[in-house]
């Protein structure tokens, strides 16, 4: 009755999982489909410089041509070089002015004890508002540098410019020639005083006229922006007409600069139309279709090559909202028409995929994203191409993440992708290296910079959903990380094993394939529980004394085992990923302490043993990488107590120890082959030897 209980609740189990994937993939489709906009596609795809493959295109209307983004600039910047400035009167600073410079000239004058002289202070008082009257009555200005500029003739003369000035209302058309500024006013007066023959004291009255010399036309820049905008909003954004049944582009025809806009023209013109008069139930129902699609090729993939994710409905969460998020950004983007969507980080969606998971869930789920964008993207060809290259590139350059400086390389080298890819694409097109602009650069550069961001949000997932990331490994790797140093303080003899075994199990990850980081984490933890007695394990003795000479077999055996079930509890303490724990309790499998099992049966031959006292609780190891760490701890560990370290002894030594563990079915649950298992103890031999410096033998007559 209990086993049909246990069968039925497993098998609910497996039907509400079931019932939660359906769910999550249908919330996925759905919310897709929401973001996606609703507009009917061009059915064409073209690009400019490149042949016309498909029938003849007729006009099926009359449609405007649009102007190309130069022509509109070309228009843009004639029209503002017919726009002129617009300049205020200010009445009242010429009456303030010259009524300031009355008042103060006679207290002036007497200050610099001019009126012992003979010189008459009304003379200078003549002279001066005759100066004062004059500058403001032909105006005193600052000249803009944008409107001196906008002209390419770069002569004095062209450095003066029309301008439109308004007084009382009453709006007056002049030129800056016939106006003075603050410098060219200095020099006016100064040449009125060199000529005057009644002005003695010429630089002092100078001095004193600059004091009140001032602006009095003053530009006004929101009335001249607001008459530049108006003129900028009356530009056509077309040129000419395409007839109705007119011939559009060739079959096998070079499309040129002039086909290519009535293409791009009548594409707009298609979508823009499709938006009104579309059924959008049909857009809708197509764009579902599609993404069911793509999202079932993945589920199809998940389930072939990595079962363990298509199981975990935590794991298709992950990924199912980074695709959601990085679609709904790109729609976001198109919505608001931003002013290039490269700005979009997409390639944060592999190095997040690749750093949570692998590169081939990272190389999927990449090209997933970029076809389901191009549904909606304009110039999609150019758009897959850019960001399926940057986004192999990105899942490449960090294949083995083992510093964290590689996200920094990583964006360098994907920023260089898309620059060579991006240039390479305009020189094909166009043929000519003037398209070619430097600002062009801007919205990968501050792409690239955006995807840093990867590394917080991979961060927030794994707290999140619980996961552990190469970051996270790493962080784990570094011996100075607080359970680390402890295990060297304590035991320092089991640490220094430790990292012999990282070596060891990590060099032969590296050969037969999996997850380096994840080995070296697991090795370096996988005996922490020896901390509680360190003086139990041979490695951590410093004198000839052996506790275990006082105890039983069996105390002693449970003692050696112990070291398994504490460090589980250590891990947890310290909170330890599980994927490390798995390492702890996996690395000795079910195995025996066979030392003091073996002595037990010596010492007392007629009695029957208990071989649970003397057996590890395991599991036994059930992956690569945990069997792999269980055949470098046990190679390492009897390696030293080789009394002689010769290539005959470790070879030897290795292929016993491996061979006990197959015979035992220590490897059954682990996804790891005989030839890999045969690689993994080729490189244990070969470092053995070299920790070992064992020497090779060149004795040529013993190979004869």
């Amino acid at each position: 009755m209990s086993r049909l209980k246990i069968k039925y609740n497993r098998e609910s189990d497996n039907n509400l999982n079931l019932i939660r994937k359906i769910s999550l993939i249908l919330a996925t489709i759905i919310l897709i489909c929401i973001f996606l906009p609703k507009q009917a596609r061009f059915r064409y795809e073209f690009q400019k410089g490149k042949v016309w493959d498909h029938e003849n295109l007729i006009s099926p209307y009359n449609f405007a041509i649009l102007k190309t983004q130069e022509e509109l600039n070309e228009d843009k910047k004639n029209i503002l070089k017919t726009i002129q400035p617009i300049y205020d009167v200010n009445p009242t600073i010429s009456r303030e002015q010259i009524d300031q410079f009355e008042t103060d000239l006679a207290e002036k004058w007497q200050t610099n004890k001019l009126d012992t002289t003979t010189q008459k202070i009304q003379d200078y008082r003549l002279v001066g508002n005759a100066i004062l009257g004059h500058l403001y009555d032909r105006g005193i200005l600052s000249l803009n540098n944008r409107f001196q500029n906008r002209n390419d003739d770069k002569s004095p003369a062209a450095k003066q410019y029309n301008f439109t000035l308004i007084q009382d209302k009453v709006a007056t058309q002049k030129n800056t020639a016939d106006c003075y500024t603050i410098e060219s006013s200095y020099e006016y007066a100064n040449s009125v005083l060199n000529n005057s023959s009644k002005i003695v004291y010429k630089k002092w009255l100078l001095e004193t006229l600059k004091n009140y010399i001032t602006l009095n036309y003053v530009y006004n820049d929101q009335q001249t922006e607001r008459l530049e905008q108006t003129a900028l909003a009356n530009i056509s954004s077309t040129r000419g007409v395409v007839q109705k049944g007119e011939l559009i582009a060739e079959k096998d025809k070079i499309i040129s600069n002039e086909t290519y806009q009535k293409l791009e023209s009548l594409r707009k013109i298609y979508e823009d139309e499709g938006k009104i008069s579309g059924n959008q139930t049909y857009v809708t129902l197509g764009q579902f279709l599609i993404i069911s699609l793509a999202l079932s090729i993945l589920l199809v993939f998940l389930y072939l090559f990595r079962k363990d994710i298509y199981y975990n409905n935590r794991l298709l969460s992950i990924i199912m909202i980074v695709i959601i998020g990085m679609l709904a950004a790109l729609s976001w983007a198109i919505k608001i028409k931003i002013p290039n969507l490269y700005y979009i980080p997409f390639c944060s969606v592999p190095i997040i995929i690749r750093i949570l998971f692998d590169s081939r869930v990272a190389l999927n789920i990449h090209l997933l994203m970029v076809l389901l964008a191009a549904l909606f993207v304009p110039n999609s060809y150019e758009f897959v191409f850019l960001q399926f290259m940057a986004g192999i590139v990105a899942i490449y350059s960090i294949k083995t993440l083992v510093k964290r400086e590689q996200f920094f390389i990583s964006s360098a080298i994907i920023l260089a992708t898309y620059l060579i890819a991006y240039f390479g694409l305009l020189l094909t097109r166009n043929g000519s290296l003037s398209t070619i602009n430097i600002m062009d650069v801007i919205p990968f550069v501050v792409s690239v910079m955006i995807t840093l961001m990867a590394y917080p949000l991979v961060y927030a997932f794994e707290k999140l959903f619980g996961i552990v990331s190469d970051l996270t490994l790493m962080e784990l790797t570094n011996s100075n990380s607080k359970l680390l140093r402890e295990l060297s303080f304590k035991a320092p003899g089991t640490f220094q094993h430790s990292l012999q075994v990282a070596n060891l199990a990590e060099a032969a990850i590296y050969r037969i394939g999996g997850n380096p980081l994840l080995v070296r984490a697991g090795a370096l933890y996988h005996d922490i529980g020896k901390i509680t007695n360190p003086q139990f394990f041979i490695e951590n003795q410093k004198t000839e004394k052996n506790p275990h000479d006082e105890l039983s077999p069996e105390q002693s055996a449970q003692i050696i085992i112990s070291h398994v079930i504490k460090g589980v509890e250590i891990a947890k303490r310290n909170q330890l990923p599980d994927v490390i724990i798995d390492f702890i309790k996996t690395h000795h499998g079910t195995t025996k302490v066979d030392y003091f099992y073996n002595l037990f049966i010596k010492n007392n031959p007629d009695k029957l043993v208990d071989e649970s006292l003397y057996q590890y609780p395991g599991p036994i190891p059930y992956s690569k990488e945990t069997a792999v760490l269980m055949m470098a701890d046990s190679v390492e560990a009897a390696s030293r107590a080789l009394k002689e370290h010769t290539e005959e002894s470790i070879n030897t030594l290795v292929d016993k120890i491996i061979e006990h563990k197959l015979k035992l079915n220590q490897f059954a649950n682990s996804n790891i082959t005989l030839k890999e298992i045969t690689e993994s103890s080729n490189i244990f031999k070969a470092m053995l030897k070299s920790i070992y410096h064992v020497r090779v033998d060149y004795d040529l007559s013993k190979k004869k």
